[in-house]
């Protein structure tokens, strides 16, 4: 390449803007999103919460004071506890940082890794009289629903059940009263980041209001099982079309039996793409099985409009069936035209090790007012590479009470986070800005890379033609599939 340098945007810095810039049109919306918040929280909201907020605040400031069992005061450890303790909307909040750190800093990313979404259940007359409000009788749709639930999170439970007409499904069930919440607590963020940018109209170059407002819509979506099950059809249908449904599929939804509170599936019956050991035991070729997986969402990427973003291995399953079971579509990520075709440009240099290439790709899709020596950054990325490739899986070996020896493979889940913020760190170090939806694509990608260490320890992804990056062919256990 003849040019070291790339610029994205004029280098003239725009002029700081004053509260007295503001215009009437400008406070007049800000009006109407402060009145429109206030209507979407309802009267009882404010006060439940302040209670709410008061117990944590206070629990939280109890761990840092002096005393025997007083923790050493960190930021963002005491912004992670406040946030578990002040409920689902901020437990999902603590998520989207983990998730996003083209946005966030690198303490509080790791950070929040460990705000668990994971809930004592309700008891089940509670559940019970959601899923009759939404269905009706449970009798006359159930032969039976197991009153443990399998899962509870901050927003659902998810209770195992048998249709009448014998089906085995799965039952998504939200909690009373989470959307209130929620809606509550997101417009005041909301709302708050609008004021503060009125107020400090420069703040607007940080995008704290756009930011807040991709955390609204996006934890509001998952509010909307309806939404998710038309996902789920969607992905099925994506499936069909590229005749891939002998090799991965994801779950029936059943309309009859779905509201927007409560989403009746199919029950997948399968393992964790990080169980060796169970995976061997399904199929003797686990290393086709992790490139099917990859392939078939690889091509999802490129030909549905949006993307599943949340692929650890709880959603990711090697079915009995030997098939890859996609399951949990309620967080989805959108690419834009310019991030797809910068991430293709991406993927050709990757391919082919051209690290200035991969510079130049991530300069065409991030946001700077600086010019970007690509040389350096493509050394940057170069020496990130390395390091992921160096990342070892741990092996652990157990006897068994039969005699057998027993071994498993496994990975932190640090390490992938890890990784990526040393991607977002280059990138910031050189000039450049990153969008979100980038981030999401990177840490799927990682997870893959994940298993693929796993099952797959000496597959070289590049450069082996049943791995969609090596070529133009995606290949899968059943065969091949032009693209």
């Amino acid at each position: 390449m003849q040019s070291t340098s790339t610029p994205l945007s004029s280098s003239r810095r725009r002029p700081r803007k004053s509260l007295q810039d503001r215009t009437h049109e400008e406070t007049i919306s800000l009006i109407r999103d402060v009145l429109q918040a206030a209507i979407d929280a309802g009267p009882r909201a404010g006060p439940a919460r302040t209670i709410q907020a008061y117990l944590a605040i206070t629990r939280t400031l109890q761990d840092f004071l002096p005393g025997p069992t007083a923790e050493e005061f960190s930021a963002p450890v005491a912004l992670r506890k406040l946030f578990e303790r002040l409920g689902a909307t901020y437990v999902k909040l603590g998520q989207f940082i983990a998730s996003s750190p083209t946005l966030f800093p690198k303490e509080y990313v790791l950070e929040f890794q460990k705000c668990l979404d994971a809930t004592e259940p309700l008891e089940w007359p509670v559940i019970k009289r959601v899923i009759e409000t939404e269905l009706g009788p449970i009798s006359r749709t159930f032969a039976s629903i197991d009153q443990t639930p399998i899962a509870s999170a901050s927003i659902a439970q998810v209770h195992a059940a048998t249709l009448k007409t014998g089906e085995d499904v799965v039952i998504k069930v939200q909690k009373p009263r989470i959307d209130q919440s929620l809606k509550a607590d997101l417009s005041f963020i909301y709302v708050a980041s609008r004021i503060l940018e009125f107020l400090q109209p420069d703040w607007e170059r940080t995008s704290l209001s756009a930011i807040a407002g991709d955390i609204r819509s996006s934890m509001l979506e998952e509010l909307d099982f309806e939404k998710e099950a038309t996902n789920v059809e969607e992905f099925r249908h994506f499936l069909e079309e590229n005749n891939l449904l002998k090799v991965a599929t994801a779950p029936r939804i059943y309309r009859e039996f779905t509201t927007k509170k409560v989403l009746t599936m199919e029950r997948l019956r399968g393992v964790s793409l990080l169980d060796a050991g169970a995976i061997a035991s399904i199929t003797s070729d686990p290393e086709a099985t992790i490139i099917t997986a990859l392939n078939v969402w690889s091509l999802s990427v490129t030909s549905m409009p949006w993307f599943h973003a949340d692929v650890h291995a709880g959603n990711l399953l090697v079915l009995n069936d030997g098939r890859v079971g996609f399951i949990d579509f309620g967080i989805v990520g959108r690419v834009s035209e310019k991030t797809f075709t910068a991430v293709n440009e991406l993927s050709a240099a990757l391919a082919a090790s051209d690290y200035e290439g991969m510079a130049v790709a991530l300069c065409n899709m991030g946001a700077t007012d600086e010019e970007v020596d690509t040389v350096k950054f493509g050394k940057d990325i170069e020496n990130v590479m390395m390091k992921l490739g160096n990342v070892q899986a741990d092996v652990t070996v157990a006897a068994m009470p039969d005699g057998t020896v027993q071994g498993t493979l496994d990975l932190d889940e640090d390490d992938v986070t890890n990784i990526l913020l040393e991607i977002v760190e280059v990138t910031e170090s050189n000039g450049l800005k990153l969008p979100r939806e980038f981030g999401l694509l990177v840490k799927q990608s990682l997870y893959f890379d994940r298993y693929l260490k796993i099952l797959a320890p000496n597959l070289d992804v590049v450069n082996d033609a049943r791995v969609g990056l090596a070529g133009d062919t995606l290949m899968f256990s059943e065969g091949a599939i032009d693209i």
